[in-house]
């Protein structure tokens, strides 16, 4: 199955471009080109620019806020975003918590928080990994107790992204220790200036500041933050991982890499040949560039069916388990192209033969950031199992 752009998409694509070529900020396009990590103003800054376009909330349907835009749409939107240097937003708040709230949340939820996440009043992170419990998550152990018209939360959370700019946190929290892990889970909402709950961050391989961790020590909580019923939080966990894996394949950013690949290979020479004319480079660089056009297909595929009226399937861990594994390729084929010179202090080394682009020193500390791929938004070796009961079983 084929995917058609009709006239209409193919001008909204170019609506996007020229939205991008005008609006996006020259300071945070450079940063997203060059690796580095946005500062919380320039996230909130593009937010803005976005909010008062009326783009920002891209998975939620018009009467809450969002655009109302097709799988196709958003398709378009985030490969020329990515195309164009323009961040990937935080998803948190827009395509995490946002969805969750409009299928589980009350009425009083919705009107309250989720015009504060489209205005980017609150800054939301996630609460579900903990020290014990990744990939296998029903393990947690963070107990929520009730008392009164209040839970009493003690507990450790781990691997909270940007973190250090959220004032909100939704959390995965044990509220039945009598039924099967699954069955007694609540999705609760939390103020980070709530008394007892503490975070601290983690420093990666990188020396970059994006995680930490969170502790909960006796810190109460009302009984009105919790989102749907009581021990029903494995389906809206369930539901929100849906939510999370959206664009999570990142063609649009792998498609730039390549790009940026291909200008450093034309650019650098080693021992007085370029590195495009190196047949193990190009050998390489071919090969991922025949996966990703592979992955690109795919992923038209299943919007096509999407468009169409059918729920997307097994594509959605297949995309993402390709897609991550093609993008740290990338991430390792142009660190390898540069050699020593991609060392943080690679100044200090002398080699005459060798050119070097001015973002060389940003090529190890992405590669290594990029190990992360494969582990967020459920795990490859998880995906693999998913694809395997469903393609496999009997």
């Amino acid at each position: 199955m084929n995917l058609e752009f009709s006239d209409d998409e193919r001008a909204f694509r170019d609506e996007v471009r020229s939205f991008l070529n005008d609006r996006l900020p020259d300071d945070v396009a450079r940063a997203v080109a060059e690796g580095r990590e946005l500062e919380k103003e320039q996230i909130l800054r593009w937010q803005a620019i976005l909010n008062e376009k009326g783009w920002v909330a891209t998975t939620w349907p018009k009467e809450n806020g969002g655009p109302g835009w097709t799988a196709v749409e958003r398709h378009i939107f985030s490969e020329e975003c990515a195309l164009n240097n323009a961040p990937r937003m935080p998803p948190f708040g827009l395509n995490m918590l946002g969805p969750v709230l409009i299928k589980f949340g009350s009425e009083q939820q919705k009107a309250e928080i989720l015009p504060r996440i489209i205005d980017g009043t609150d800054w939301w992170c996630q609460g579900y990994s903990e020290p014990g419990a990744g990939s296998d998550l029903a393990s947690l152990k963070t107990r929520a107790v009730r008392d009164g018209d209040d839970y009493i939360v003690n507990g450790q959370k781990t691997w909270t992204t940007l973190g250090q700019h959220a004032n909100k946190i939704f959390c995965l929290v044990r509220t039945d220790n009598e039924v099967k892990p699954q069955a007694g889970i609540s999705f609760l909402l939390v103020d980070l200036d709530t008394p007892g709950v503490e975070m601290r961050p983690i420093r990666l391989i990188d020396g970059g500041y994006e995680v930490n961790e969170v502790f909960f020590t006796d810190a109460r909580v009302p009984v009105a933050n919790l989102v749907g019923e009581e021990n029903q939080g494995w389906t809206i966990a369930k539901y929100l991982l849906t939510h999370e894996r959206t664009n999570i394949a990142g063609i649009g950013f792998a498609t730039k890499d390549l790009e940026r690949f291909h200008e450093l290979a034309a650019e650098v020479t080693r021992d007085s040949q370029r590195i495009a004319d190196n047949p193990i480079y190009a050998a390489r660089a071919a090969e991922i560039e025949a996966d990703l056009e592979a992955l690109r297909i795919t992923n038209l595929r299943m919007l096509a069916k999407t468009r169409d009226g059918a729920a997307g399937g097994v594509e959605s861990s297949l995309l993402k388990l390709k897609g991550t594994q093609i993008r740290q390729s990338l991430q390792d084929l142009y660190r390898s192209a540069l050699g020593p010179q991609a060392a943080p202090n690679a100044d200090d080394l002398s080699d005459n033969e060798l050119t070097v682009p001015v973002d060389a020193a940003r090529a190890a500390p992405v590669y290594f950031n990029h190990r992360k791929l494969s582990i967020f938004g459920g795990a490859n070796e998880i995906q693999r199992n998913i694809v395997a009961k469903e393609l496999f079983r009997g």
